[in-house]
């Protein structure tokens, strides 16, 4: 499944990083982006190890990133972490046009399109819609 997110990165957050339990270190950057829709979503994701150098993402940059989403279990408690693995620059803001499945279903970006409503017609006066004489009831 390709789930792609599109807009405006609003917040770069610090980067954290420390040293794993097998003595390897490891960093990671988290990023607030703001999608295009009629209702703007803030998503926070993230960048994990060289991908955190490889994106460079700075803030005001209007992005396309492709994303993977877990969620694990610790202490009875999930936690979800929505990774990016791509970023693609340069994209024009596009309301409700996002590719893949966030388009199809409304997620992380993509807004269903509902075709516009046909304006009533007024109807002529006929015999069999006309207000009965004495009828002053308002419906």
């Amino acid at each position: 499944m390709d789930l792609k997110i599109q807009g405006r990165i609003i917040a770069v957050l610090p980067e954290v990083g420390g040293i794993s339990k097998a003595g390897k270190e490891w960093k990671k950057q988290e990023y607030v982006l703001e999608t295009f829709d009629q209702y703007p979503k803030k998503i926070c994701f993230n960048a994990f190890g060289t991908k955190v150098d490889e994106f460079a993402i700075q803030e005001g940059e209007t992005l396309t990133v492709s994303i993977d989403i877990e969620s694990r279990e610790f202490n009875g408690r999930w936690y979800t972490d929505i990774r990016a693995w791509r970023v693609e620059r340069g994209v024009e803001p596009a309301m409700g046009s996002m590719d893949g499945y966030g388009a199809a279903q409304g997620i992380a970006g993509g807004a269903p399109s509902f075709p516009q409503a046909q304006q009533a017609v007024p109807q002529a006066q006929s015999e069999f819609n006309a207000p009965a004489e004495g009828d002053d009831l308002p419906f």
